[in-house]
């Protein structure tokens, strides 16, 4: 009868303990595209911006037997290979990151990228493109390497499909506003969002051309001032100071603009110059700044430039024939 009643406490017990189990994270056994009535997302890109990373992140961590080590930084990251997404299952839970995950929003799982990250993600299969700012960690599957939200997803035009090939570019943004787009150069945050100075501020260049009659012929020689980027304190005004005439350098630049704003000047220049590698110059001239790429001596390159300039949001840039 003692054994008895010892065998039927163990039952009890043991019962007891299964029935006190937390039931699993997931109420979902797969996962889905959303099976109710919702609105449609706007499928506006996730907008990039200096954040620091969360320390907590970036701690090595193991999921099914192997092990992984977070990235201390993104920048310059490019990647290509498979892409898979994620929705219903998981939505409403908590990411790697501690935030909740919407499976409407602009977001992104990466096995060891720092948390959180942006990532411009381009769908080779068509060549559509998405930003999303990665706070999960995942997928976890050999042939895949980022697991986009449904959304996302929908945005590349693959949710009807379990993969497509990607190609991710890290987009960086450091703590001067400075954005580095996978591996090319880093330019000012303005630049990389296409924001010009105010039309108030910004003499367009091609009306002072028409004005003086300058494109494509010969400018007279003048005296002028030149921002010295040298010279100038990181993140201060830019530094007027006089050219020697003897140090001027000649041949054909590429007007882009002239501002009365220095600052911006100095700016727009550095991120140009940095974009289209090759030299600007900013001389003053009448109280207006004139922003000049070159000095220019193959005359296909310059028209080349040229037209990069007009079809990316500088219309009136012209060439000219100068001595700076």
């Amino acid at each position: 009868m003692q054994k008895f009643t010892s065998v039927c406490f163990w039952v009890l017990v043991i019962s007891g303990l299964t029935a006190c189990q937390a039931p699993s994270r997931y109420t979902r056994a797969v996962d889905s595209a959303p099976d109710f009535e919702y609105t449609e997302p706007e499928m506006v890109d996730a907008e990039p911006r200096y954040e620091p990373y969360r320390e907590q992140n970036s701690l090595p961590y193991e999921v099914f037997g192997k092990r992984y080590q977070p990235m201390t930084t993104g920048k310059g990251f490019v990647q290509t290979g498979n892409a898979s997404w994620y929705g219903q299952k998981f939505h409403g839970h908590f990411t790697s990151n501690g935030e909740i995950y919407d499976m409407f929003a602009m977001t992104a799982a990466h096995k060891t990228l720092p948390l959180p990250s942006y990532v411009r993600v381009t769908n080779l299969s068509n060549q559509e493109s998405v930003i999303v700012r990665v706070n999960d960690r995942g997928p976890f599957h050999s042939d895949r390497i980022i697991d986009l939200s449904y959304a996302a997803a929908k945005k590349l035009g693959y949710h009807n499909n379990g993969t497509t090939s990607v190609k991710l570019e890290v987009i960086y943004v450091d703590k001067q506003n400075m954005v580095t787009v996978g591996n090319e150069p880093p330019v000012p945050y303005a630049l990389y969002a296409g924001q010009l100075p105010n039309e108030s501020d910004l003499h367009i260049a091609s009306e002072a051309a028409d004005k003086a009659n300058l494109i494509t012929q010969t400018q007279t020689p003048q005296p002028t001032q030149t921002i010295d980027a040298v010279s100038a304190p990181a993140g201060s005004s830019p530094v007027a100071v006089t050219t020697p005439s003897s140090d001027i350098a000649k041949g054909y630049y590429i007007q882009v603009a002239a501002l009365s704003d220095g600052k911006r000047a100095k700016q727009l220049s550095d991120g140009l110059s940095s974009l289209y590698q090759v030299p600007a110059q900013v001389p003053l001239i009448d109280d207006i700044y004139r922003l000049r790429l070159g000095p220019l001596t193959d005359r296909f390159q310059l028209q080349m430039l040229l037209d990069e300039l007009k079809k990316n949001g500088y219309p009136g840039a012209y060439t000219i024939e100068a001595t700076l």
